[in-house]
């Protein structure tokens, strides 16, 4: 009976010490509880995931650093380079997200935004000169790491608190992110005259007022439950909304270059967007507005005074936030023996102790890893390459769209930027919806479509080699929505296979696939041949087909590869998603 009396009290004691743990990993965080305070901070995340995507500007001001400064290609290409380095370095932000509330993360990246884009504004508009390359290719590194700190603490933040569907949230707030880039595009046409020092103005200004005005909403609630009926219906009116917003800058933007519209009508469409971005917070408004008591399927205990209210709630989550935690927790005693492998370890360790196997143990995929953990997991490695041939290749075009553009005789590539962002928006939030369809009816791995995305690269690939201008658009706009496939699928992926609990260092450091894919394909490969065939006609600036056709043919090989390394990584994790989503749901394994 003493054993027994002791074995109990350890359960009792490590659960005890699992709830302090969490808290102190997260210090000063007050978790609002209630069924509203998610979907606000997920209306707020949409403005904070616009932006992050300010990075996607690159190619509105490229070129005016070009000619200010003189630079040549393969220089203006190395500056994108760095452009994608800040935006997708982010591994000091996921530290940050387990250490601090994420207001305070979202402080540091609009003090980078500022910081950066002002130097950079000064240098175009000239009040500064002299500013050495590798000054400027460190500034525009720090600019564009903001994006790293808003989207960091919105999807970490939001993907905790909806856990049961991460794919629809990831979908959601990706989408936006990618639509940024077409929603900057009318901001510079309309508003700001095609002005490339008022853009940089409006990045060094702007971006940080909006974060101050909705970093207070970006905080941890008490996770949805997925109990609700009604969740789903608030999710289609988000994902509907971002698909009005998307249609109507890609309207604008192509009406503005064919057809004359006077002030009045852009300015009007320009505040219908507007309106579209903060639609999101008519899901928390009707739910104020008609308040309905959410149906709990096993009810809590009653409250101990003795405890205060943030207490309280942190008790609550034991059941409805469980992915903060491993599956191995010490719930139940048995069942942390029943998954141990080896009869012998069981009984040394039972001698030992609960405690000891706790440490002892390794996670097991679905389970929440450390970033050291997931390094020895093939699978974590297989996505980390399945990931950098997709987007490293996207990226690589997106850098280049203007000088690609140009050299098919496109006059304005403003449109080639607009299409690539809006099938870009299209990839990301679809991926999101379609993904998380097949995985709850038929537990099918996301990335069998990725898979799928690398295929269709290799043949977007092919219609740039072909170097038809009438095959320039659906290149474009096949590559933008395999490239957003991509970007949005890796997001939930790595939380199945990982867990949420260091989900921020975790996707950051898959995220770095951006970056070393911009370095090789775009600088070392793109930039040099284009260069080389530009040498050759003896101008600054490339013409004819020439100038990227090698480049396509490498990166269609690339993406070939990809989709490989994608069909070896779905056998492997299809039997974990089995055991993840064989409810139809979301659950530990």
């Amino acid at each position: 009976m003493n054993a027994e009396h002791s074995r109990i009290s350890s359960q009792t004691h490590q659960k005890r010490n699992q709830r302090t743990l969490f808290l102190s990993e997260m210090p000063k965080l007050v978790i609002k509880s209630g069924s509203r305070p998610p979907w606000v901070g997920l209306a707020a995340a949409v403005w904070l995931e616009i932006s992050a995507g300010n990075g996607s500007n690159f190619p509105l001001y490229s070129n005016a650093l070009k000619s200010v400064l003189g630079y040549n290609q393969r220089q203006l290409t190395l500056l994108g380079v760095a452009n994608d380095v800040g935006e997708s370095v982010g591994l000091l932000p996921g530290y940050a997200c387990n250490k601090f509330p994420p207001w305070k993360v979202l402080l540091v990246g609009a003090c980078a935004c500022f910081l950066g884009y002002g130097v950079i504004w000064l240098t175009v508009t000239e009040i500064v000169r002299g500013l050495p390359f590798w000054l400027l290719w460190i500034v525009l590194i720090i600019a564009t790491n903001s994006n790293a700190w808003f989207g960091t603490a919105v999807l970490v933040t939001n993907m905790k608190n909806f856990p049961l569907s991460r794919g629809t949230v990831a979908g959601i707030l990706k989408g936006y992110a990618g639509i940024a880039a077409a929603v900057y595009t009318v901001i510079y046409d309309v508003l700001l005259n095609k002005s490339p020092p008022k853009l940089l103005l409006f990045l060094a200004l702007g971006i940080p007022v909006i974060c101050f005005a909705m970093m207070y909403f970006i905080r941890p609630c008490t996770p949805a439950s997925g109990e609700d009926s009604s969740e789903h219906v608030h999710f289609v009116f988000a994902q509907a909304m971002s698909i009005l917003v998307a249609v109507l800058v890609l309207a604008i933007t192509l009406l503005g270059n064919f057809i004359s519209l006077s002030g009045t009508v852009l300015y009007t469409l320009v505040a219908i967007m507007v309106v579209l971005l903060a639609s999101p917070l008519a899901i928390p408004i009707k739910m104020t507005l008609l308040r309905k008591k959410p149906k709990r399927v096993n009810p809590p205990p009653p409250a101990d005074p003795s405890k205060d209210s943030c207490q309280a709630e942190e008790d609550d989550t034991e059941q409805t936030y469980p992915l903060l935690k491993p599956s191995s927790s010490s719930a139940s005693f048995l069942g942390t023996f029943i998954e141990m492998d080896d009869t012998s370890d069981v009984e040394t360790l039972l001698a030992e102790g609960e405690g000891a196997v706790e440490e002892k143990r390794r996670p097991r995929r679905g389970e929440d890893f450390k970033l050291g953990e997931a390094f020895v997991k093939a699978d974590f490695w297989l996505l980390w390459f399945l990931y950098f041939l997709g987007v490293g290749p996207g990226v690589t075009v997106l850098n280049n769209l203007a000088q690609i553009g140009i050299a098919l005789g496109v006059d304005d590539t403003t449109i080639l930027l607009c299409l690539f962002s809006f099938f870009n928006f299209a990839g990301r939030l679809g991926s999101g919806a379609i993904s998380e369809h097949f995985v709850r009816s038929r537990a099918m791995p996301r990335t069998v479509w990725m898979t799928v995305a690398q295929i269709a690269m290799v043949i977007a690939f092919l219609l740039y080699a072909v170097s038809l201008t009438g095959s320039l658009y659906p290149a474009t706009a096949l590559l933008g929505t395999c490239y957003g496939f991509q970007y949005s699928l890796m997001v939930p992926t790595a939380s199945e296979l990982f867990g949420l609990k260091h989900f921020g260092l975790i996707y950051n450091f898959v995220l770095l696939g951006n970056p070393i894919g911009a370095f090789l394909f775009s600088s070392l490969l793109a930039g040099h041949l284009y260069d080389a065939e530009a040498s050759r006609q003896g101008n600054s600036t490339c013409y004819g087909p020439e100038c990227f056709r090698v480049t396509f043919l490498m990166l269609a090989g690339v993406s070939a590869m990809g989709a490989m390394l994608g069909v070896i990584l779905t056998v492997r994790i299809r039997p974990v998603y089995r055991s993840l989503y064989a409810s139809g749901s979301f659950r530990l394994p």
